[in-house]
């Protein structure tokens, strides 16, 4: 931790500068979102991970990527939670290409960071849904919500499938990491994190992904 450069806040900066070039700037939201003309215009599979629908929608992913983005940079370094966010973010939306229409937005990356912190602080005391639970538990909870939502049980304005992908993308990576350093110690922390249920359904519903 004492080599944390607090990438997730610059992260957190980045995306609101982007969100105030969006709401200045016409024709920039469309230009770098994902689009049927990301074959040809690869970019926007990188792009569109710093766009954001809404003022809500960014409120709500810098929300969850200040909460859980803080941890686990402190955790794996700044150097290797940037990558993880950054590849992550990119591999959801390569599944969503060839899902949805268009996207946009953090959410493939934040799940990603969830789903690493599952694995590398499963025991990790979490308040979600109105109960506490072990971290793991909440991601398995998300994460069934979201399968749901690809079978059409969910809000089809959000990107169940980027979801899906995007933690199963960080549970392989916090996988990895325990099996290269398992003289690290990555055991069950007492801290407690307090998720409020308003606060993480509006980001779930909120999330235009």
């Amino acid at each position: 931790m004492k080599n944390q450069k607090y990438i997730t806040l610059w992260l957190c900066g980045i995306c609101i500068l982007i969100y105030l070039v969006q709401v200045i700037v016409p024709g920039v939201t469309g230009t770098f979102m994902l689009t049927p003309n990301a074959i040809s215009q690869p970019w926007q599979f990188l792009t569109a991970i710093f766009l954001h629908g809404s003022i809500t929608h960014l409120f709500y992913n810098l929300f969850a990527l200040f909460l859980f983005g803080l941890m686990l940079e402190g955790i794996i370094g700044s150097k290797n939670f940037l990558w993880l966010f950054i590849i992550s973010g990119i591999f959801a939306n390569i599944v969503s290409f060839y899902w949805y229409p268009n996207a946009l937005g953090a959410s493939g990356a934040i799940m990603a960071v969830i789903g690493t912190l599952a694995v590398l602080r499963p025991g990790m005391t979490v308040w979600a849904f109105n109960l506490p639970m072990p971290m793991f538990i909440a991601a398995i909870v998300w994460v069934g919500a979201d399968i749901l939502g690809v079978f059409g049980l969910g809000d089809p304005s959000v990107g169940h499938l980027a979801h899906v992908s995007g933690i199963f993308f960080g549970i392989f990576y916090g996988i990895y990491l325990r099996l290269k350093y398992p003289q690290r110690n990555i055991s069950i922390p007492r801290n407690k994190i307090v998720i409020q249920e308003d606060a993480m359904r509006r980001w779930e519903n909120n999330n235009l992904r």
